[in-house]
């Protein structure tokens, strides 16, 4: 069975309009600069997964418009107008001042949502075995009230509760492995004990005060949130291991009946919002891990919807890697930039980035979300 793949030109139509380091408030102080949150590193990914011949190996999937009624079992009413009637005006912003928008991109949000619905509709029909949603604006950010970090539809929990509403889907797992931490899908299933959240993240990098380890859900969902805070510096040693050692057990006594991953490539080297230094070999190796224990869990049920990653040169190696791994077949394209960073120090797992997934590890241990045997290697 094939891996699906979402794409449409018009993600790359999203427009974050001009600013300086995504405020546009500096005036005539500084030269305008095009928003981080620019098509560039999703078009170019695109590009390589073609120029590769890997898009002739993946199952096309056509995004479609999410419906109102898709939004509002996840946004407020007024949120979702006033994001429809900003595009239609001109454009503005989610609500926290980072989140600039222009004309149509209401509708552009609309059809990310929808392409994030589109491959987890695929994979739970059986027409593909997994899936990658390329997809853009992104959306781990988004509140029900609010737009945040450039997202302004929860793309994820948007397809979760129209699977739930129209699939019959139950226990879902969310692995977010971006550099920030995913806030807004933390927020709208905190409460919810049939959604597993798992955040690995660089610690207080956005939203500063947010994704602390002893954030683990609340009422009935005291138990399903697991955060990781990894320090500025870790590379491919402390991402592998933290999925290893936290992620794989928790999934494993989840038992989600599909696993869906928050894919941010801004952990890697050379991406300008984050300090971590993954290359694509340890995308790579995630991406093996978590496939593995999906088809232990779940039938090999997984979905992948794109988030951040803002270096326009490394993230087509990095999502080529994830690909790949999905889909079981090797370009043979080489990683020309990685070498630098797999001779250095975040190649292996500092007893810093340890301790921190030691302690989530024993956190998830006390909230009854992984195994005694689970131990860090």
């Amino acid at each position: 069975m094939s891996t699906g793949y979402v794409w449409h030109e018009l993600f790359a139509w999203h427009d974050t309009n001009q600013g300086v380091a995504g405020t546009g408030k500096a005036g005539l102080h500084a030269q305008p600069f095009p928003h981080v949150e620019s098509p560039e590193s999703k078009s170019r990914l695109n590009s390589m997964i073609h120029v590769s011949g890997l898009f002739v190996r993946l199952e096309k999937l056509a995004p479609r418009y999410a419906l109102d009624e898709d939004l509002l079992r996840v946004h407020t009413p007024e949120y979702v107008e006033s994001i429809r009637t900003l595009s239609d005006s001109g454009g503005g912003d989610g609500g926290d001042g980072l989140t600039p928008f222009g004309t149509g991109s209401y509708e552009v949000a609309k059809l990310a949502a929808g392409g994030t619905i589109a491959a987890l509709e695929a994979v739970l029909q059986g027409t593909v075995r997994n899936a990658y949603a390329l997809v853009r604006p992104p959306g781990h950010h988004a509140r029900p009230e609010m737009g945040m970090g450039a997202c302004l539809f929860a793309n994820i929990a948007v397809a979760i509760r129209w699977a739930r509403e129209t699939q019959g889907l139950n226990r879902v797992a969310v692995v977010d492995w971006d550099v920030h931490h995913g806030n807004g899908t933390q927020t709208i299933f905190e409460e919810d004990p049939d959604t597993l959240t798992i955040s690995l993240h660089q610690e207080q990098l956005f939203p500063f005060d947010s994704g602390h380890l002893t954030e683990n859900g609340i009422g009935a969902g005291e138990g399903t949130t697991i955060n990781i805070p990894l320090p500025a510096g870790t590379g491919n040693g402390g991402y592998v291991d933290a999925i290893r050692s936290v992620v794989v057990p928790a999934l494993t006594n989840f038992r989600p009946e599909v696993i869906i991953v928050a894919s941010g490539f801004d952990a890697s080297a050379l991406d300008p919002l984050g300090n971590q230094v993954v290359t694509s070999t340890g995308y790579r190796e995630m991406t093996r891990l978590l496939k593995s224990v999906a088809e232990e869990v779940c039938g090999g049920k997984l979905v992948m919807s794109h988030e951040g990653g803002y270096s326009p040169i490394y993230v087509p190696f990095c999502g080529l890697a994830v690909l790949e791994e999905l889909s079981g077949v090797s370009t043979g394209v080489e990683d020309y930039l990685e070498d630098l960073w797999l001779r250095g120090p975040a190649a292996s797992t500092t007893d810093a980035q340890r301790s921190v997934i030691e302690s989530a590890r024993q956190l998830a241990l006390q909230l009854g979300l992984t195994d005694i045997r689970t131990r860090l290697h």
